[in-house]
């Protein structure tokens, strides 16, 4: 069988499927377009994509040999799930893998917003500073405050928990109740209007969908306090960033942190010129360990499906109950 990588991705993953299948992988180290996204797929039996991957119906279609596809990520709405199931492609994910990780990246923003980190050591590489003084970058404490939790799945629960040792106050706004954040720490569930008046700091933790889109917007952002920070390592959509422009030029927030961007790979331009945001290019998983750990899943699930099998990580497995009434 032959399947189409379209970035490389780190060497244990390719070794995986090299042992089993013929590879070819994109040679250059750029986001293909979906033009050469489909001309990749062309004779393949499987498909290893990124989230900057368009996989829609076009490209899914546009190779009737194609069995299955695995997202190299935890998100998948690059992916036209629905084209897939019609198919009878199922199509896999890497949840779990990057949970702590990203939690961690966005506990580095949240620091780095809060005390102003990049903004003093630009100051101080400039050859500005002359020395202490009591006026000096003056940033927000973390300890004591409220932390409000956007989004209290796997990577919104563990970020909440590692609040701990700063003994913070924690509100989250989720579908369902989140028992293992109320116990541990007290966590109180609550509508998001409350949450973005009450907080101090403000992290996303939300999938991309059509509710989510825009999800903190002017009006939202004029809930929160001039002295809140927003965190997202989410989704870029869910934040309309024209208005968080507005929002950080105005001071109606102390500042955000941001590791993703509504038209990414394009940031708004005046984001870019803020000292009071701190801007990550997309890399809240990017340790060896867990995009190593993500190259082994993706492949595991990419061979999985080409041999038949449920995939481990399967998004859509109703394909399989098709597949058993079409056999029966």
């Amino acid at each position: 069988m032959n399947v189409f990588v379209t970035r490389r991705i780190p060497e244990p993953g390719l070794d995986l499927l090299r042992k089993e299948v013929e590879v070819e992988i994109n040679p250059e180290d750029s986001v293909l377009t979906k033009a050469e996204i489909i001309q990749g797929v062309k004779g393949k039996d499987g498909l290893l994509c990124l989230l900057t991957d368009p996989i829609d119906r076009d490209v899914i279609s546009a190779e009737p040999r194609l069995k299955t596809i695995a997202n190299y990520a935890v998100g998948y709405d690059n992916i036209d799930i629905e084209a897939a199931t019609e198919r009878g492609i199922p199509v896999s994910n890497t949840p779990g893998v990057l949970t702590d990780t990203t939690a961690e990246m966005a506990w580095a923003l949240l620091f780095s917003v809060a005390r102003r980190i990049v903004e003093a050591d630009t100051y101080t590489r400039a050859g500005k500073f002359k020395g202490w003084g009591p006026l000096l970058m003056l940033g927000q404490d973390v300890s004591q405050k409220t932390l409000g939790v956007v989004g209290a799945g796997r990577i919104g629960t563990a970020f909440a928990l590692k609040s701990k040792g700063f003994n913070m106050h924690v509100l989250y706004v989720d579908g369902r109740r989140n028992e293992i954040l109320e116990r541990k720490l007290g966590a109180k569930k609550v509508e998001l209007p409350e949450l973005l008046t009450t907080s101090d700091y403000i992290s996303l933790h939300v999938p991309l969908t059509h509710s989510t889109h825009h999800l903190i917007s002017e009006k939202e952002l004029q809930m929160m306090k001039t002295t809140a920070v927003l965190i997202n390592t989410s989704r870029g959509p869910v934040v309309d960033e024209q208005a968080l422009v507005k929002a950080l030029q105005e001071h109606w927030i102390f500042g955000a942190g941001l590791d993703v961007y509504e038209h990414e790979p394009e940031i708004h331009q005046d984001l870019r010129h803020r000292d009071n945001a701190v801007l990550q290019p997309h890399a809240a998983s990017a340790t060896v360990e867990t995009r190593t750990k993500m190259a082994a899943m993706a492949a595991e699930n990419l061979l999985a499906g080409l041999r038949g099998e449920i995939p481990p990580n399967c998004i859509n497995p109703k394909v399989f109950d098709k597949k058993k009434r079409i056999t029966t």
